[in-house]
């Protein structure tokens, strides 16, 4: 069942001791370049660094005491995975992580230092679900999927309602779309909480199966991915594409070049460091596909794992 107004303000309760209230952050030089007024929610500074802390949080703190004796179990390219192993750690039981092999260096290592196993797979949707099984059939974990999970987009939905709790006149909201739990959230609160806010998603056109599934309102599956925006390379799930159809009001896509230019601009002019997939809704505004002219506009910065070793310019 999709998660209701009264579940996402016992959602914001339950995590509210467990996590960070990250800052809202402005850019005047950022605003002359769009000529809107951007506010930018710094989930960079979340808990393991990213979004997913929320979801991640909210699932394993709902366990029963005979589910945490199992331990927890996903699939990950990083962020989740992370987030996943701190909640775990913070519960004493143990989180099986499969992550690609071609994951970030530097999420792995996060992983690894929350206490989290990991089991290494293939880069295909059939190779970390397959894994997984094999996992859970060893283990008898619980899986906690990183997006197709009701308790998980209640969990990202906090990171709007914080936002529009502060700013209550935004007209827009942009965030970034993978798998679509931070999405499905964001356009849940701005539903509940707010007043007619937009919602609009961003994301790679080489990762593109979120804008075809919403423009031939059919799930189409991501095949191949090839997107510097790790985080964006997961296909849309059963629980979060529906939220999506219904409450988001538009999804767009944005170059490589365009993604690897906004993060630069953040990390430029805001002096704060973001990975490629929080840079991807600046992008779109930048290559102009959503006008935010004369707008408050809220961007979700969803992460800033990002390998310093890896940088892209």
């Amino acid at each position: 069942m999709i998660p209701g107004k009264n579940t996402l303000l016992e959602t914001a309760d339950r995590i509210k001791p467990l996590i960070h209230r990250t800052p809202v952050l402005t850019c005047n030089a950022i605003n002359e370049i769009t000529g809107g007024s951007l506010f930018f929610k710094c989930e960079n500074f979340q808990k393991a660094g990213a979004f997913k802390s929320r979801g991640a949080t909210n699932a394993v703190f709902q366990l029963s005491e005979e589910d945490l004796a199992r331990g927890v179990a996903t699939h990950s390219s990083g962020n989740h995975a992370a987030a996943l192993a701190l909640a775990a750690k913070r519960r004493g039981i143990q989180a099986h992580i499969v992550m690609p092999d071609n994951s970030s260096k530097i999420k792995i290592r996060a992983v690894e230092n929350y206490g989290g196993l990991i089991t290494f797979c293939e880069s295909t949707l059939q190779s970390r679900e397959d894994t997984l099984n094999v996992v859970i059939s060893k283990t008898g974990a619980i899986e906690i999927h990183p997006y197709n999970n009701h308790q998980i987009i209640a969990g990202q939905a906090t990171a709007a309602m914080e936002m529009i709790e502060d700013y209550p006149e935004l007209n827009l909201l942009i965030a970034p779309v993978g798998g679509g739990g931070l999405l499905s959230g964001t356009a849940l609160a701005a539903r509940y909480f707010g007043d007619h806010i937009k919602v609009i998603a961003a994301e790679p056109e080489r990762a593109d199966d979120a804008y075809r599934s919403f423009i031939s309102r059919s799930f189409v599956p991501s095949v191949s991915p090839d997107t510097i925006a790790d985080g964006l390379r997961t296909s849309l799930g059963t629980l979060t594409f529906p939220i999506i159809m219904e409450n988001v009001d538009d999804i767009v896509t944005v170059t490589e070049s365009g993604i690897i230019a906004a993060m630069r601009l953040i990390w430029e002019r805001m002096k704060i460091l973001v990975e490629p997939s929080s840079a991807v809704p600046l992008a779109a505004i930048l290559e102009g596909k959503i006008n935010v002219s004369g707008k408050k506009t809220g961007i979700i910065l969803s992460g800033g794992n990002v390998d310093l070793n890896e940088l892209p310019f």
